[in-house]
């Protein structure tokens, strides 16, 4: 009877396996990743291309720098919000999570989902769902870090 059984599972197993194998989206590796590699080089070429023609109208590096950081966030936010970024994102996939644009998407994104609720309970509360983590930890890491380099100094 137990023969019997484990039989039945492991032929209930294989045909989960091969059930989960027809619905699995078949991965391209290669495609994936130039994709992912074109994607971010040419928002790091965009960024490159605001510093450039900031500091040709004479602001200081530590000014370009600032500047060009907050046109791609409004950018990124811009195309968040007509729905761009989610098909450049599907497209790219992880070229789209160049770190500003991306958190400034995952940042904008939850803000749009939940604006029918209200400012206080739904944009106000939920906007940093996502990124809320991001923050706490990056912000946990640097404190204990500076510790650390405190007392080793």
């Amino acid at each position: 009877m137990e023969n019997n059984k484990s039989k039945k599972q492991q032929q209930l197993e294989q045909e989960y396996q091969q059930r989960v194998k027809e619905l699995s989206p078949n991965s391209h590796i290669v495609k994936d990743c130039l994709r992912a590699f074109l994607v971010g080089g040419i928002i790091c070429c965009i960024g490159q291309l605001i510093t450039n023609l900031l500091a040709k109208y004479g602001l200081s590096q530590n000014e370009t720098g600032m500047y060009t950081s907050m046109v791609l966030i409004f950018l990124a936010s811009l195309l968040t919000g007509l729905g761009v970024y989610q098909k450049i994102g599907k497209f790219a996939g992880a070229g789209s999570v160049v770190p500003i644009t991306g958190f400034s998407n995952s940042v904008t994104s939850p803000a749009l989902e939940f604006k029918k609720e209200g400012f206080i309970l739904g944009l106000g509360a939920k906007i940093f769902i996502i990124a809320g983590p991001v923050i706490l930890y990056g912000t946990l890491a640097s404190v204990l870090v500076g510790i650390v380099y405190y007392f080793m100094k």
